[in-house]
């Protein structure tokens, strides 16, 4: 017997089991922890200190049945899409005409980071916003991340998750034409359906450039040499994660796996390191955020899943190499994130009708600054919708 495309959406309630949490702390209690030079900090990696301090409010401070309560008062669905099982939020808007708005993650992020940004794109009136510039939000997590399916075959990259995700907003959700928001993974992901499925969007709405990259042209402009430059240094200084997870994530995957002090430190120096808080990363990341967003990932088990994305992606050729997205896309640079290529560099690969220079934030945009980001999401779509 065949299986179906799509199911409809079943109601999801999150529910860590308690053993899993008991599991956790008695973990973190007998974590062994590794030396490092006197004065080290962050100049090695990730900082003993921090991350014994983190991992000691982990195990004795946080209280995640809080955060599960507050997170089950969005409303959570999942899907069987193509034989994938796929978790998504869906948060109905409030204006007169909703646009549907598909927000994508990357890692190590997940769904948490469009929680603050939702009430103000779905309810944008009372956040200083105009009603019919309304959305309906859909926040899936990416397979192999969170309460979405880990994929059990080789062969789930960024271009197959598109064609799920596209049938998960028509087939599943019902709409025939919608918008996406997204960074890192995730812009690749809606990259790869604008190219497949242009027809669909009224537009992209990205922040970011990759810092790795793999053509380059021969007419740069003196903007994308510079940002080259960035890109090369980038990559010697801070790209050792994205080479191991594009080739030997499953090794890295046995220790993150087993080890939450580990797995703390493999994701929090990420967070200090690409968001806008000038090398405190409480100052833009509370320890109940930072370690919400760690447990989903122990709970689910899915670093090694989540990681494997980034080895599926680089095997995977794109189906769609060497086209240019059609669909108007805005381009919303954060000044702290990881890299920022010139407007000329990302019209090699869309049609960018809208630029914009933020004045603060990182990586994470929807996290670090939502009233920023919502802002300009909804200038743009206000003019394709």
């Amino acid at each position: 017997m065949s299986t179906p495309a799509s199911t409809s959406a079943q109601p999801f309630t999150i529910a860590i089991p308690q053993s899993t949490l008991d599991d956790l702390r008695d973990r973190l209690a007998r974590t062994r922890w590794p030396d490092a030079p006197a004065g080290a900090g962050w100049d090695y990696g990730a900082d003993v200190a921090s991350i014994k301090a983190l991992a000691e409010y982990w195990q004795t401070g946080f209280d995640w049945r809080t955060q599960e309560a507050a997170l089950n008062g969005l409303s959570h669905f999942k899907a069987t899409v193509n034989g994938t099982g796929i978790h998504f939020v869906h948060e109905r808007g409030k204006g007169p005409n909703p646009l549907p708005l598909l927000l994508l993650h990357g890692w190590p992020s997940s769904f948490l980071q469009m929680v603050k940004i939702l009430p103000l794109l779905t309810d944008p009136a009372p956040h200083g916003g105009d009603a019919a510039d309304s959305f309906d939000v859909v926040v899936p997590s990416l397979p192999g991340y969170g309460f979405s399916d880990r994929p059990t075959a080789p062969g789930m990259g960024v271009a197959q998750i598109g064609n799920l995700f596209a049938t998960l907003m028509t087939d599943v959700l019902g709409y025939g034409r919608f918008g996406a928001r997204a960074s890192d993974l995730g812009a690749g992901v809606s990259k790869e359906m604008a190219l497949a499925r242009p027809e669909l969007f009224a537009g992209l709405h990205h922040s970011g450039t990759s810092p790795f990259v793999f053509f380059v042209p021969e007419d740069l402009s003196a903007a994308e040499q510079k940002f080259l430059q960035e890109a090369q240094a980038f990559a010697q200084a801070e790209g050792a994660y994205a080479m191991l997870q594009s080739t030997k994530p499953q090794t890295a995957a046995f220790g993150l796996n087993d080890s939450p002090a580990g797995l703390a430190a493999w994701v929090v120096e990420k967070f200090r390191n690409w968001s806008d808080c000038e090398g405190n990363v409480e100052r833009r990341f509370t320890k109940g955020e930072l370690l919400t967003n760690l447990t989903l990932y122990w709970a689910t088990e899915t670093i090694g899943s989540s990681m494997r994305l980034y080895a599926e992606s680089a095997r995977i050729p794109s189906p769609n190499a060497g086209k240019r997205v059609e669909v108007p896309t805005a381009m919303a640079m954060l000044p702290k994130d990881l890299v920022s290529g010139p407007r000329e560099w990302h019209e090699r690969e869309y049609t960018v009708v809208r630029w914009t220079d933020l004045p603060r934030g990182g990586h994470f945009g929807e996290w670090e600054e939502p009233e920023l980001l919502a802002e300009d999401i909804r200038a743009f779509f206000r003019e394709v919708r």
